[in-house]
């Protein structure tokens, strides 16, 4: 490897890509156009930092199998880092054995990390959890012990787990400092941020009040009952009840936590549950074939009886009944959440992390859109939708976690 390259590859390591791309910036040789690739990337032209990556990918010859490998790790993380969640992890597998084959164990660990921060987007936390167990992050060099911890922080927050957070984030912040990499920094420090802005709604006893994830946790831990709009469950004191594949149940038992210690009319149950203008007797008689159900599923938390005009709930240990919902509530506030962390998304991209159709997901953005609260960039298959971060909140609670995986 020639001076130029050696000292092209150093400036890339320490965060300067303008300073490699003196060196390199004529070269059209395998080295040069992988570095030039990792420099543009840097620099934040994905588009051409993929294309100058794959041109270097050709240029390597068979027999530079560790060489071409790097390429494909470079190239699959910047596909993360653009949010196509579509590459192919065979590839990246590949890859990594190619790297530990060779020996280039800290490559191949990072390689390993794509595929967790790709786990976690798209809400597989188990899978994730699973993956990271593998590590021991004091053998890993300062940049990939910041990447592990900021990945241990991103489980902890989509568990509402505020300590675990807390405590990875400020491993996180030494391993940057000591890894000295603006970009990283600021990724710490932007993720730190999370912790002190409001990540939930409180709605008990007609008033409201927001809350820091901290203040989640510890409202789940307590001998409150909880109805939780944010992942649709129903909590008391570890204790969990899960109604996501049960939207008729939660609304139910939402509106009757709203009403609590009141009873919630009839009128208002049908109208909210079934979407009915009037009630009738087919709404009654659905009424109280649902409620029947949600006494089963509550049956060790709280009874659901029946009053003169309508139903009430009581909890049978816990003497405060809370419901926790999003910052802002709004239609597609999935969308808005994954979208909010800054980065643009294709539209294939939010349907794989949302675990819904990409027509669904099409619908929602021109929605969106149609209110100016997103913005495409690009036309066709290179189209990509993004939003500004949503002002003054955390969208933690807000991102999808897949209920066949936890």
């Amino acid at each position: 490897m020639d001076s130029l390259i050696t000292a092209a590859a150093r400036a890339l390591a320490v965060g300067d890509p303008l300073g490699a791309l003196k060196r390199v910036a004529l070269r059209e040789d395998a080295p040069a156009l992988a570095l030039r690739g990792t420099a543009m990337a840097q620099l934040g032209d994905l588009v051409r930092a993929r294309a100058l990556l794959r041109r270097a990918a050709r240029a390597y010859g068979a027999r530079e199998a560790l060489s071409r490998a790097r390429c494909v790790l470079a190239e699959a993380e910047i596909a993360l880092a653009s949010r196509d969640l579509n590459w192919s992890s065979k590839s990246l597998s590949t890859a990594r054995a190619t790297l530990e084959e060779h020996g280039d164990r800290v490559n191949a660990a990072h390689a390993q990390y794509l595929e967790i921060r790709r786990l976690l987007l798209i809400g597989r936390l188990s899978d994730a959890e699973q993956a990271l167990g593998r590590f021991d992050p004091d053998a890993l060099p300062p940049p990939l012990r910041a990447a592990h911890e900021l990945v241990v922080a991103g489980i902890a927050m989509r568990r509402v787990q505020a300590g675990a957070a807390h405590s990875a984030l400020t491993r996180a912040a030494r391993a940057a400092h000591q890894a000295d990499i603006p970009a990283l920094k600021a990724e710490v420090e932007a993720t730190s941020l999370l912790l002190t802005r409001p990540a939930a709604r409180l709605i008990a006893n007609g008033r409201e009040q927001e809350l820091r994830l901290e203040e989640v946790e510890a409202l789940l831990a307590s001998r409150t009952l909880v109805v939780d709009a944010c992942r649709f469950s129903i909590h008391e004191a570890g204790a969990v009840v899960e109604l996501a594949r049960r939207p008729v149940l939660f609304t139910l038992a939402r509106l009757l936590a709203e009403a609590w210690p009141a009873e919630a009319p009839r009128e208002t149950l049908v109208a909210r549950t079934f979407r009915a203008k009037r009630v009738d007797e087919t709404y009654s008689a659905r009424l109280r074939v649902e409620v029947g159900r949600l006494r089963r599923v509550l049956r060790r938390l709280a009874e659901v009886v029946a009053t003169p005009q309508g139903f009430a709930i009581l909890p049978r240990r816990a003497s405060q009944i809370a419901v926790l919902t999003r910052p802002a509530e709004d239609e597609h506030a999935a969308v808005l959440a994954l979208l909010a962390d800054g980065e643009s998304w294709s539209s294939s991209a939010l349907a794989l992390a949302l675990g819904t159709s990409p027509r669904t997901v099409q619908r929602a953005l021109e929605s969106l859109a149609a209110t100016n609260k997103v913005q495409a960039l690009g036309r066709g298959r290179a189209r990509r939708w993004m939003t500004p971060s949503l002002p003054g909140f955390t969208t933690t609670l807000l991102l999808p976690a897949r209920l066949t995986s936890d």
